[in-house]
């Protein structure tokens, strides 16, 4: 079945049956670390993972596969069908940083693996790590989850470059059929977004915040100009709450209307919110948001601002959901120019390996790294982005992680 790659002998298969993942105690996932520091975040990330499973009297069966750099030189292709298919037959998947060129040579490999797979969900929870330097006057009362949509809007793809026949097909039809000029130096793209996959992702968000106890779920979009497609994405979410989940969820004005303001116990408020305003609303009344739904552009650019809030992205985790199936990865890009130097912070790369975790319903492991890992900063014991801003103890990835081993040990 694999080209270049073998699956290891031991370890067993993670099944999905009747919409639940079924795992055993010993499963095989799929890793790759990517580009630049990846080399030094993700062996970090699993020494960690290791211990947490060790811990909980689980085993994890570690599969190389390749992605990037690494997957060119054997394969001679960044992306090559080896990866796609060990991490279709295994289901859970652990990822580095992957390089993204800006303008020019290959697509996106991130883009790629989320639609490619049907990870339809780029879900980041964004919470604060004590001890950590945040420009924000209270961190602490940062806790957000993210849902972003992963495979419409800007991730679709399509666009043309201004001197294109393509670009110039449309430009003549927009001016005969709808009698809208474009300039004939724009460059042209195409905005999708679909009730299909709209409803997709606000479902999975609203079951999240109930099967989490969370308190409300915010559609946030650009519906006030573009109607069609961003408009849409707050109708269509209200309407899954709505028909889907009406037992559980209460709009917001029913808040106000029915009770008096003061949510219900055992109830969901269903809100939303115009993305420019949504950035000083997390700023300035930070504990109203909860579980955020957004389309792809718009939960781009927030779940970046919000890592900010907690230190930035060096601490902020990730992971791509579809049906059955997910990449964990950090948000952070691949710092090339920091490779292979022992000295980048791996918190962002093992708090989603934490979320890997929760993901398999190892809950119990995923707060054992968590606390570690609070500890080991808190305590002062930081990498060279932390320790620049509020000293400490400085050591390098590896020393880190093995810091943060000792400390899950403690617990």
């Amino acid at each position: 079945m694999y080209q270049k790659i073998r699956p290891p002998e031991e370890g067993e298969k993670i099944r999905y049956e009747d919409g639940k993942l079924l795992v055993p105690r010993n499963p095989i996932i799929p890793y790759f670390e990517g580009d630049g520091i990846g080399k030094d975040v993700v062996p970090a990330a699993i020494r960690v993972l290791d211990a947490a499973a060790e811990a909980i009297g689980k085993e994890i069966v570690w599969f190389k596969v390749y992605a990037g750099e690494d997957a060119y030189k054997l394969y001679g292709n960044y992306l090559p069908e080896d990866t796609l298919k060990a991490i279709l037959e295994y289901r859970v998947a652990l990822k580095g940083p992957l390089t993204t060129p800006v303008g020019g040579g290959y697509r996106s490999l991130n883009v790629t693996i989320r639609q490619v797979l049907d990870l339809y969900a780029n879900v980041r929870p964004i919470y604060y790590l004590k001890g950590v330097p945040s420009p924000v006057k209270n961190p602490e009362k940062v806790n957000f989850v993210l849902f972003r949509e992963s495979t419409e809007d800007v991730y679709a793809g399509i666009e043309f470059s201004y001197k294109s026949e393509e670009a110039k097909k449309i430009r003549d039809f927009f001016k005969k059929e709808f009698g809208i000029s474009i300039r004939d130096d724009a460059g042209i793209g195409v905005k999708p977004i679909s009730e299909f996959a709209t409803k997709r992702l606000v479902r999975m968000a609203i079951k999240y915040a109930i099967e989490n106890g969370r308190s409300s779920v915010t559609l946030v979009h650009k519906g006030n100009i573009m109607k069609y497609t961003e408009g849409a994405f707050r109708d269509w979410g209200y309407e899954v709450a709505k028909e889907e989940f009406g037992e559980y969820c209460i709009t917001e004005d029913e808040l106000y209307e029915n009770y008096g303001g003061r949510q219900p116990k055992g109830k969901i408020v269903i809100k939303d919110r115009i993305a420019d305003n949504m950035f000083q609303q997390i700023l300035t009344r930070t504990e109203e948001y909860d579980v955020i739904a957004l389309p792809n552009l718009n939960g781009d650019y927030l779940s970046d601002a919000a890592a900010a809030m907690v230190g930035g992205l060096g601490v902020a985790p990730g992971s791509n959901i579809g049906d059955g199936i997910g990449v964990f990865e950090p948000i952070h890009g691949s710092a090339p120019k920091y490779a292979g130097q022992n000295k980048v912070n791996p918190t962002a790369q093992i708090l989603s390996g934490a979320l890997m975790l929760e993901y398999l319903g190892w809950k119990k492991a995923s707060e054992l790294i968590k606390k570690a890992v609070e500890m080991t900063i808190s305590s002062g014991i930081v990498t060279y982005d932390i320790h620049r801003l509020s000293g400490g103890k400085l050591v390098g990835t590896k020393e880190f992680a093995d810091a943060v081993v000792d400390n899950l040990k403690t617990l």
